[in-house]
């Protein structure tokens, strides 16, 4: 008779959550590398190192998930009732950690687009990768990509970006 395996600890369920390589990314970097888009992955060397970096269009992809970036207003984004302080805290610290890192890109002259996991599971693949296209043959600085479709993000003189609608199915 086989036998039974011990219950993950906290620790060790934490230790195998992916910050590289998810699902979401995956998806995304395949379609984009299929319709002839090149790029790099993870350049340590722009502020916050981004998922998907594409030198040419100089853009950089950030692929989040709904979790772990604090999506408001999602489905797949709610406080866990076990330990909340503790997840409220980390999860704006990665709100704070990703608005710096943006502003520094965009400070630096990149273009910034964020993926948002919702989106990858809500359009299909030829959708999702159609719309990325476009905002990258486009002119928008900094846009996100949910499932609610693709919202431009016009930074304002004090820094605090407003969004602009663009639904496109």
């Amino acid at each position: 008779m086989a036998e039974k395996k011990a219950p993950l600890t906290r620790s060790q369920m934490m230790a195998r959550v992916r910050s590289a390589d998810t699902k979401p990314e995956l998806v995304l970097r395949k379609a984009l590398h299929a319709i002839g888009y090149r790029f790099r992955l993870h350049v340590r060397s722009l502020p916050g190192c981004p998922d998907i970096v594409m030198r040419k269009h100089k853009c950089a992809i950030f692929v989040n998930g709904c979790f772990w970036h604090g999506h408001a207003d999602c489905k797949h984004f709610r406080i866990p009732k076990t330990r909340p302080e503790f997840w409220s805290a980390k999860i704006e610290a990665n709100r704070e950690r990703d608005t710096r890192a943006i502003e520094a890109l965009l400070g630096y002259g990149w273009r910034v687009l964020v993926v948002w996991e919702c989106a990858t599971r809500s359009f299909q693949v030829d959708n999702l990768i159609s719309i990325i296209a476009a905002w990258l043959q486009g002119i928008e600085t900094n846009a996100e990509l949910s499932s609610d479709g693709l919202s431009t993000n016009r930074r304002t003189r004090s820094g605090i970006s407003s969004g602009e609608q663009e639904t496109r199915r």
